[in-house]
Formats: structure tokens, sequence, C-alpha cells
């Protein structure tokens, strides 16, 4: 059975490869009519190095066997480039099934191409939801939910988002494979650990932020704003630059910051982990970065103005904080000053990959059959 696998943002590359990892294990424990090829698609919609080849080589999966070099551009153009070319590659392939992780344009592209085709569609991260419909996120979310026959949540909040929408048929909770991606690379991202000293940073002394959403960049004052709060906590912030955000910068004549805020290229997955664990302080409009502060024990600050990963901040490691200058100063100080209570695990038990090849394999023999 053939599975087509979309990805396009770095955080797919990510979750991408824990399932493509899994997957020789998988087959060797199965009959081979049984078994599973995938074939990974790359609509291109993160493009340079720093921000796309080097996770491939860093995570140790296979390049894609498609590129399809759509780039960057407004919503609508970069989408209707991804529909036009991922459709060909679908006809050709003919897979039994199309997979689709997160939430971005390469996400809606893929779910739209293969229900049109008329492929099955399978939605790992399914069920998330800040209800915010002015984020381009969050209609990309809703609607590859819609158009999914397999929908693979990665916490109990997730599965009743679902059922609130009459979403039922086809919901399997797995658990989170950012989850299992974080315990697997931890070990491995020592081996670049020399970013700490590269940077002149020492544990626990330092604030780390990312920037990169819509609502986040698309007016330079906000992203200046930001910047300027956190340049008022007394802590050094570091910021790897999203080429969003920097263009942005750039066309609004701020070429860098001063204070203690320093802005830097984009980092290596592993490199991120580094920095993430070590940071006394996290802030970001990532969800997969607000994800991984919460498992990595670092207290968290939203720059939005909410957040589908409900359960970190109802656990008091994440804040929510908005994007204007004051609203972020205050909750990263009261970040900084008070104790984050102890953890629970809403995120799985590092089976989610073996949970949906598994639910995969069984789903596409019965299609079959």
């Amino acid at each position: 059975m053939k599975l087509l696998t979309v990805v396009g943002a770095r955080p797919q590359f990510i979750k991408a490869a824990v399932l493509s990892r899994a997957l020789p294990a998988f087959n060797a424990s199965r009959p081979r009519d049984h078994q599973i090829q995938e074939v990974m698609v790359h609509t291109g919609q993160h493009y340079d190095d720093n921000m796309s080849a080097v996770f491939f080589q860093e995570l140790n999966i296979p390049e894609p066997a498609h590129h399809l070099g759509v780039g960057s551009g407004p919503h609508g153009q970069q989408t209707a480039r991804m529909l036009e070319r991922l459709e060909p590659v679908m006809e050709r392939e003919r897979p039994d099934l199309v997979l689709v992780y997160g939430d971005t344009n390469s996400t809606l592209a893929g779910s739209l191409v293969a229900s049109k085709l008329p492929i099955p569609v399978a939605h790992v991260e399914a069920g998330l939801r800040s209800y915010n419909r002015t984020m381009p996120e969050e209609i990309n979310r809703v609607v590859t939910d819609h158009l999914s026959a397999l929908l693979f949540c990665p916490t109990d909040r997730a599965v009743k988002n679902l059922s609130c929408e009459g979403i039922v048929a086809g919901v399997h909770r797995v658990g989170d494979v950012m989850y299992d991606s974080l315990l697997y690379n931890l070990a491995r991202a020592d081996r670049r650990a020399g970013v700490m000293a590269e940077l002149g940073l020492q544990p626990g002394q330092y604030g780390l932020a990312t920037i990169h959403r819509a609502e986040s960049t698309d007016r330079p004052e906000t992203v200046t704003g930001i910047l300027s709060a956190l340049g008022r906590l007394g802590l050094p912030i570091v910021v790897p630059l999203h080429p969003r955000t920097r263009a942005v910068l750039d066309a609004a004549g701020v070429g860098h910051v001063t204070g203690p805020v320093r802005l830097i290229a984009p980092v290596s997955y592993h490199e991120m982990l580094i920095l993430e664990r070590h940071a006394r302080l996290i802030l970001t409009d990532s969800g997969g970065v607000q994800k991984e502060a919460f498992l990595l024990g670092v207290p968290c600050v939203t720059l939005r103005n909410e957040t589908e990963w409900v359960e970190t901040v109802e656990a008091g490691w994440n804040r929510v904080a908005g994007t204007t200058p004051d609203a972020v100063e205050a909750a990263a100080r009261l970040a900084l000053e008070e104790l984050c209570p102890e953890q629970g695990q809403p995120y799985g038990d590092d089976h989610a990959a073996d949970a949906i090849l598994g639910i995969v394999a069984d789903y596409c023999r019965k299609e079959r059959s």
C-alpha cells in the first residue's frame, strides 16, 4: 500500500521524520502485502537551507521523492501553486492515502487535491482549535479536518473539539508525534551543544524568542513593539529570525536592535532544542515551540491572543500575552518571577507513530478489500 506524505514547512519535517523512522521496523513486523511504501512530497513552502534542506539531513530522513519548489507568496497565490503542482503528482503516484500534518498552506493544499481526485486523507494533529478564524492556520486545520477520513488527535481535548463539530468517524487519540520527536532527538541534540558557546550563553541566564506568524509580522510596528518589550526584561534574549520576520524588519529599515536582544539566523532543529532546553524563558508565537517548552520544563509566554495548546496554559507553564509591548513585558516578568507547578503529561506515551502506522495499514487494507 502506498502512503503519500505532503510536507512543506519546518515543523512538518520534524513530525514526518517520526513516522519515516518508525516505518522500517513497522514493515519488518508485517506480511509483505500489509507493508507501507511512503512517498514524500515537499511543496517548497520553506525553501532556504536553514529552514528546509538542513532538516532532512539532521533528522536523518530521505530527501523527498518530489520537490515542488513553490516558495513564498501571498496565501492565495502560494496555495494555488501548490494545488496546481500537487495534482499531477498524486495522479501519477495514485496513493492509497494522503497524509498531511498540522495547519500550514501545504496541509490545506494536500487535503484539497486529494479529496478532489478522490483519495482518502489522514490528518496528523487533527482537532486542534484556537477558535480564531482570522488565523490562516485555523482555517487550514478546520477545512482539513472536515475533509479527512482519518483524524489523528494528540489530546483528549482535540477529540472533544471534533465531536463538537460533528466529526466522530475515523477519529483516533494517538498522542503527539512531537513528543516522540523530542524524546528521540534530545540525546542527539547534545552534539550541537556548541551553539551555546558560539552565542556566549550560559544555561538559565537567557531568554529565547521566535516570531513568525502573520498576526505578529504583518505590521512592522507589531514586531518592533515585541522586540522593544523583550529589550526591557533585563535578560539577554536570543531571536532566531524566520525569513518572513527578517524581510519585514529589512523593509522597515530595522537591520538590528540595540540592547540585550540578539537577532540571529535560523538555527537547526537540534540547535533549537539545545537553546530551548537551557533557556530561562521562552517567548513564541509558534505552536510547536510552546509545546516543546512545556515538555522541557521551561516557562513560556505565547505571543498571540489564544493558543490551540490549551493544556500548557491549564498546567500553568504557558501565559498567553498577545502582541502589545506592555502585555508581553508583563507576562514575561510574571513568568520569570513565579514558579511553575508540577507537570502532568497530556501528550501521550512516545508511541504515536506506531499507533498511526497501525491504523493507516488497517484502513488501507479494508479499503482495498
